[in-house]
């Protein structure tokens, strides 16, 4: 393709314009996603502190749940102190490479997340299904190779991605990315060359990665619906749903928002785009927001041991 007047060599600085169409009301939309920011790092962060000095929660899925708490934290905060930058002080540029790095760490840890989801999901099902086996199987080795492999997973299959565009993509038609941090799809369409292989390897990572685990989980909470429906006692029945309540309601609210922002992403023409840019930042603000509430309230041991730690601070 020839050089225009139009396209842009390897620009060194991209900007990103924050929500289009909104640009008047940016300063006050920043105040909510601050707000749920600060709640999601005080919220994720208690339930760390709670996890880590409580010997009681050092089982699979408390340990599953620290997991996603530091997950949390790190994704909200990979993108909201850049996102508040281009609201509040006008700071909307960013060094290319910068924004190839914000990109790779916030589809990683979207992938961690989903493979936390997932081993927590397989620990109510062996919980519940093989309650027996469940000590033997899921064991101290196993949960750190665990969260290696949901680690290591994500990083990996995304790094083509960054060499993709690193190494294909040299000409672009603007410097203006519509978004309020690098993503994917939004920056491989400043390309002004075939994007097809870049288009397609992204699909292919994420089906190896969210499209895998969503097929997983919900073949997990199938089975464990199907057994819990088979057994004799009402209580045990109770109980059983009442330990797996939490999970799928992180589940749902983080692939509903995933799969709506994916899909907009690639065939949403006709939806307003300050719509999809407001969703994507909801997609990885809502989760890290919510579930500390989700697990402290319907979580047992959880909220007992925050009553116990606010009671003994207040007795104190």
């Amino acid at each position: 393709m020839p050089i225009t007047n139009d396209t842009v060599f390897m620009p060194s600085v991209l900007t990103l314009t924050g929500i289009p169409g909104l640009e008047p009301v940016q300063c006050w939309i920043g105040i909510p996603f601050c707000v749920m920011y600060i709640i999601a790092l005080i919220g994720n962060s208690l339930l760390l502190i709670i996890i880590k000095y409580e010997p009681s929660l050092h089982e699979p899925m408390y340990i599953f749940l620290a997991m996603l708490g530091a997950t949390d934290i790190t994704l909200s905060t990979i993108i909201v102190p850049k996102m508040l930058g281009i609201f509040w002080f006008h700071l909307p540029e960013i060094y290319f490479d910068a924004c190839l790095f914000q990109m790779w760490l916030i589809h990683t840890f979207q992938g961690i997340e989903s493979g936390v989801l997932l081993a927590m999901a397989l620990d109510r099902y062996v919980a519940i299904c093989y309650p027996l086996r469940h000590a033997t199987i899921f064991t101290r080795q196993l949960v750190t190779r665990i969260g290696v492999g949901v680690t290591l997973r994500p990083a990996i299959v995304v790094i083509p991605c960054l060499l993709l565009i690193k190494c294909r993509l040299k000409l672009y038609r603007t410097k203006l990315i519509s978004h309020t941090y690098c993503e994917h799809m939004a920056l491989v369409k400043l390309a002004a060359g075939d994007v097809y292989i870049n288009k397609f390897y992204g699909l292919l990572g994420a089906f190896i990665v969210g499209g895998l685990d969503f097929i997983f989980i919900t073949l997990s909470y199938t089975q464990i619906f199907i057994t819990v429906f088979h057994l004799p006692q009402k209580e045990a029945r109770l109980k059983a749903f009442n330990t797996c309540i939490p999970h799928i309601c992180v589940f749902f609210q983080f692939y509903v928002l995933a799969f709506f922002s994916f899909f907009t992403h690639r065939s949403g023409s006709y939806i307003p785009s300050y719509i999809h840019i407001i969703l994507s930042n909801l997609y990885l603000l809502v989760p890290p927001f919510l579930n500390p509430f989700v697990y402290g309230v319907k979580t047992k041991h959880i909220q007992d041991k925050v009553v116990k730690m606010f009671c003994s601070k207040h007795q104190a």
